[in-house]
């Protein structure tokens, strides 16, 4: 059977793949562009080919143009792409039935076919369409989830962005620093380092604050222990300079401005999508059963409930949630090696979802502190140990999904102890 499990948006609903094949006037294939769409219908004997202008006007016109030629009957669509533009605007169309598939899966399909190994868009979409004709009835095809999961999935994905780009330029600015001011990254935290950047751009002109001014500010950003106080002063009195060069100095002075207050820019922006990803993730119905497992705080909860869905149908089992989000390895299997690795085919964002959220679950739980500290022991680095406690958070975390029942601490952790586990031996009874 060949599932696309892998290839569906994260914030999509596969259909069970129980439900009867349906019956399709028509297979098409899409080879999908920036301002336009090679695009391949099969109908019966017959194979029409396309070009498909990337505008809401045109998508509108051959999406209605189908429905006259097939009697609104369902047509196949085969897209290479998971997500984007294109597959959100075929999807106003009841009558298009659409299947995104991976590009490498398409490409190996295509090198299947196209022995000589050319490449083109027409041959690409005519593929799809073959594809998508004769594998129909062992493929997924694409359900949106309700609108809600979906504005929570754009959400917390847009989040995480923000929150990468507030890194890299938090990490820009530390490289300027270095360079000319590494004093300000002696003071404490960033929060605090921003701050006096804010007001003083060099170490000299730091040097030259007034002491009362230096206490009102640090006062003023949270540091009021006198003791304390003093010690940033008189170590700010203290310090030496890295260079006094002015060509050195005002070039990363002026590049510093400006990444402190991108930088605010970004604290504002995740500010804002916290906001709103706990307004929506609020009014979801999965919500209490997300908040739940120890370590899902206000940013993970969401997160662990757009990887799961609200439709109980999507995943069958664990082990589909395992491979779908990258935290099950791959075996390979050949004559008499067998080599097992990191599985690199996956949606990214979930297996980091899962890999975080089981990163902050051993500092809360008691059970997953103790089953990462057995694996450090026995040699697993850190990463390794927690992708396993993940793959063990997964299939409680589906069983949890599948019976709408929010997760128990205590009642797992005496389950555990009854069984005998090896790694909870020492610890006492909850």
């Amino acid at each position: 059977m060949i599932s696309h499990s892998h290839s569906s948006p994260p914030h999509a609903e596969p259909e069970p793949a129980a439900k009867p094949a349906r019956e399709f006037a028509a297979f098409v294939g899409i080879d999908w562009a920036d301002e336009q769409h090679a695009v391949c219908v099969l109908a019966g004997e017959q194979l029409r080919r396309e070009v498909l202008p990337h505008t809401p006007a045109a998508i509108a016109a051959w999406a209605g143009g189908l429905a006259r030629d097939f009697g609104g009957r369902p047509v196949a669509v085969m897209v290479e792409q998971s997500r984007g533009a294109l597959l959100q605007a075929l999807t106003q169309y009841p009558q298009l039935v659409l299947f995104p598939i991976n590009p490498k899966q398409a490409a190996r399909y295509r090198e299947a076919l196209v022995h000589s190994g050319k490449k083109d868009d027409p041959t690409d979409a005519e593929c799809l369409a073959r594809f998508v004709r004769e594998h129909h009835r062992e493929l997924r095809a694409w359900k949106p989830a309700d609108p809600l999961t979906r504005q929570l999935a754009q959400l917390v994905e847009l989040r995480r962005k923000a929150v990468d780009s507030r890194k890299q330029t938090t990490q820009q600015a530390e490289a300027r620093l270095k360079q000319y001011f590494p004093l300000a990254l002696e003071l404490g935290d960033t929060a605090l380092a921003v701050a006096v950047l804010e007001r003083w751009s060099t170490h000299q002109a730091l040097a030259r604050a007034n002491p009362a001014t230096l206490r009102k500010f640090f006062a003023q950003h949270g540091r009021r222990n006198t003791d304390q106080v003093n010690a940033l002063i008189a170590r700010i009195r203290a310090a030496q300079p890295l260079t006094t060069d002015r060509a050195i100095i005002d070039p990363n002075a002026l590049a510093v401005k400006f990444l402190v207050k991108e930088l605010r820019l970004h604290e504002a922006a995740v500010d804002e999508f916290d906001a709103a990803i706990a307004q929506c993730f609020a009014a979801h119905p999965d919500a209490e059963l997300f908040r739940s497992p120890p370590g899902a705080g206000a940013a993970l909860a969401p997160r662990l409930l757009v990887a799961f869905g609200p439709d109980r149908d999507r995943f069958a089992s664990a082990d589909e949630v395992q491979a779908y989000s990258g935290i099950a390895p791959v075996t390979k299997r050949s004559g008499k090696s067998c080599h097992v690795t990191k599985r690199f085919f996956c949606n990214k964002f979930l297996r980091q979802t899962f890999h975080e959220f089981a990163d902050h679950a051993r500092k809360w739980s008691t059970w997953s502190k103790a089953f990462y500290e057995h694996l450090r022991a026995r040699g697993h680095r850190h990463h390794a140990a927690v992708r396993s406690l993940a793959f063990k958070w997964i299939r409680i975390l589906f069983r949890c999904w599948k019976n709408r029942q929010p997760y128990d601490e205590n009642r797992y952790l005496q389950q555990l102890q009854s069984s005998g586990v090896a790694y909870l031996s020492n610890l006492p009874s909850p």
